[in-house]
């Protein structure tokens, strides 16, 4: 894995620089030398932890060693855009030509099922990481978007999927929702959650450490073999290996060309006016995107902000992750373009704050 990265937690995103200070407490510490495991993880975000929560929770005994390039949350897990979704990047169609018609349906539900278990394990644990499962909502603000929308209902009908799952709204319906510019109409589905995405993995990470996972900070794995992990301060030999380091794989020997890092960006403006809001809506903090070909996503924070982000970052050569990419005036600035042009009343507003990193895209 690569070196680490000299970047502070208030650098990294709107979730990282308002996190309270006991979050910012560190956590694990740098590997001290060679020591052995039963299950061995690389990478120290939702993926890693939650493997060693479930694990632990399942077997106590469990001797979890977690290896993290650099600090827990570093990566995607602390900069995403805090949508807790059951949305999957491939269709039903698509799922049961990989393994049936069944499968395809089970998965679904499945996560619908895993939004409902994270709310429920936050609640358990006493995470207060901002949660508040408004839905989401996808916009239609062409005809073609419209007509889009009306076909994926259809569809999901054909797979007997209800109402409660998945609705169209019409364009009253959509605005009483997100009243955004040009709404002709929306899809809108009750499973997802706005959270804060950095409180989330800081309280992770805490739990699962308290559950008896070592976790072993700013400690790049420079190999995975079998049987175990190489660093530069020593070996952890584990009969189980679980690779979960997502966007930063192509930084793992042999492992360059297994995921893309492709870059998506983000932007917050300052907490927004009641009056703002009462224009805007999002009462109940849906998350919201529109039927645009580019992915647009975004919510309203649990302290009045709107934060907004999209792809179209350019890919960079080689795999290549630095720090400098995490933000680009170019990108940035469209970024804001579409959100006013969405919800004209914030162009009087400030931004705050802008940042981003990669995520995993398979080739």
């Amino acid at each position: 894995m690569a070196a680490p990265v000299t970047q502070s937690p208030a650098e990294l995103s709107l979730w990282w620089n308002t996190l309270p200070p006991e979050l910012l407490t560190p956590i694990g510490s740098p590997l001290p030398g060679d020591t052995t495991a039963d299950i061995a993880i690389v990478g120290a975000g939702y993926t890693g932890l939650w493997t060693a929560y479930y694990l632990l929770k399942s077997d106590p005994a469990l001797r979890v060693a977690i290896v993290e390039a650099n600090y827990a949350g570093f990566g995607a897990s602390g900069r995403n855009g805090g949508w807790v979704s059951a949305l999957f990047p491939a269709g039903l169609n698509a799922l049961a030509k990989a393994s049936s018609r069944s499968d395809a349906v089970r998965m679904t539900r499945a996560m619908f099922e895993t939004v409902a278990e994270i709310g429920r394990v936050a609640t358990k644990e006493a995470w207060d990481i901002e949660w508040e499962q408004g839905g989401t909502v996808v916009l239609a603000r062409t005809p073609l978007q419209l007509e889009s929308a009306r076909a994926e209902i259809a569809d999901y009908r054909s797979w007997g999927f209800g109402e409660d799952d998945y609705a169209l709204l019409n364009a009253n319906e959509a605005k009483a929702r997100v009243n955004a510019t040009d709404v002709l109409g929306a899809t809108f589905t009750p499973h997802c959650a706005a959270i804060n995405p950095a409180r989330l993995v800081r309280n992770l990470a805490r739990t699962v450490v308290s559950m008896g996972a070592k976790l072993y900070e700013e400690t790049p794995v420079t190999a995975i073999e079998p049987g175990v992990l190489r660093t530069g301060s020593g070996s952890v030999r584990a009969e189980v290996i679980v690779r979960a380091t997502e966007g930063y794989t192509p930084s793992l020997a042999g492992e360059k060309r297994t995921l893309a890092p492709v870059y998506s960006l983000m932007l917050a403006t300052e907490p927004l006016s009641e009056l703002v809001w009462e224009t805007i809506g999002l009462r109940s903090r849906e998350t919201f995107s529109d039927g645009r070909h580019l992915v647009i996503y975004g919510q309203r924070t649990a302290d009045g902000r709107i934060a907004f982000g999209g792809r179209g970052a350019p890919y960079f050569f080689g795999s290549k992750i630095t720090a400098a990419q995490d933000r680009n005036a170019q990108v940035h600035a469209g970024l804001w373009r579409v959100l006013t042009d969405l919800f004209p009343a914030i162009s009087d507003a400030r931004v705050t704050h802008t940042w981003g990193g990669p995520l995993g895209i398979a080739r």
